[in-house]
């Protein structure tokens, strides 16, 4: 027998989840996010559920072109453009879009001899301070590749840094504005907080990340809140049962000191999974469905859980680390982290099973 963790993909929540995205923007045009192989969920397992949006935006043009060879026909853009010229070829053989965030990319294509020119996005930096133009070379810039060989159609973009805040967005969308605001080329600003704040932020493309995996970008509104559902169950099981006496210690470190006697669960899940060594005595975790708190340190391959409110457990009881009835955020928010950071963590000794129509696929 295998050694009991995997994590579940619900193919059914993904699309309910672009469902829910797109029904916050209905008139634009929708781009699922899936960089970090589909923020760790795997691009590929996950395709078949991205069917409701209109195009894929990731930083990767293997993936990219991996998903050309799967015959993928929608939109791809690529958040974070090109780095070399060498690369512009093969995203044009393979239709693919384009962000552009600094000057010399636009002297790239300007030098590029293509057999097809591109559709490009100019990113704007309203604020972030990451990746972008300064809005006062928004109108120069656009003329430049407006007028390139190697560029079919322009959009211009930003990304908010704080639309998760209740006074996030407008500094932004002002700065954005006024730059672009002349300008006629069709924008994106919305991230997944953004797409939630929609009638503040507008657009004529949406790009949601977290939201789609069925976590929330928001530290004050959880997922059910934003109306989406869990993609990913951490599922695993108890492989040992301890009964402790008053003044037994558990695990490395003796962390965890007994000061009555009870029981405690080993569960077959440790950071060498993905799980948070951060992760103090205390992080919720589901035991036959029964929220129980983990106690001592979170070691290689194992964890150990209070069973004191689950007496029915045994050895071979199911567990969920994160997930169905256990929001990856909650868990995230015990570990001082983000779910964003859970999701992506996941390591690949852990098979994944793929919920289809009536069955499950197991992919190792």
């Amino acid at each position: 027998m295998p050694r009991p963790i995997y994590a579940q993909l619900n193919l059914t929540a993904l699309r309910a989840n672009v469902a829910a995205a797109r029904a916050r923007a209905p008139s634009a045009q929708l781009l699922a996010v899936a960089k970090a192989n589909a923020y760790g969920h795997g691009l590929l397992r996950l395709l078949p559920g991205f069917d409701g949006a209109d195009g894929i935006a990731l930083l990767e043009l293997e993936a990219a072109v991996e998903l050309r060879a799967k015959h993928y026909k929608r939109r791809i853009l690529l958040l974070e453009g090109f780095f070399a010229p060498s690369e512009l070829p093969e995203i044009a053989k393979s239709r693919i879009a384009v962000a552009v965030h600094h000057a010399d990319q636009v002297k790239m294509l300007e030098a590029a001899k293509l057999a097809r020119p591109l559709e490009v996005f100019l990113k704007v930096n309203t604020g972030m301070n990451r990746l972008g133009v300064r809005p006062s070379e928004v109108a120069a810039l656009s003329d430049r590749l407006s007028s390139c060989d190697a560029v079919a159609t322009l959009r211009l973009m930003t990304h908010l840094a704080r639309a998760d805040e209740d006074d996030g967005v407008a500094t932004q969308v002002a700065a954005f504005d006024a730059a672009c605001g002349k300008l006629p080329y069709p924008r994106s600003l919305a991230n997944s907080a953004g797409l939630v704040r929609y009638d503040e932020v507008g657009g004529d493309y949406v790009r949601p990340g977290i939201m789609l995996y069925g976590a929330t970008p928001f530290a004050q509104r959880s997922a059910h809140d934003i109306g989406v559902q869990p993609v990913m169950t951490l599922r695993s099981e108890l492989i040992a049962v301890q009964d402790l006496e008053p003044g037994d210690s558990v695990g490395y470190g003796g962390a965890y000191k007994a000061a009555r006697a009870h029981r405690i669960g080993v569960v077959a899940c440790g950071y060498a999974d993905g799980y948070p060594r951060h992760a103090p005595g205390g992080t919720p975790v589901l035991v036959c469905g029964k929220r129980v708190a983990t106690v001592g340190r979170v070691s290689m391959d194992m964890l150990t859980v209070d069973l004191t409110n689950v007496q029915e457990a045994v050895v071979a009881s199911p567990v969920v680390l994160w997930g169905e009835g256990l929001p990856v955020d909650e868990v995230a928010g015990a570990a001082g982290t983000v779910g964003y950071e859970l999701l992506c963590a996941v390591t690949p000794r852990v098979p994944f099973v793929v919920s289809k129509v009536g069955k499950l696929d197991l992919e190792l």
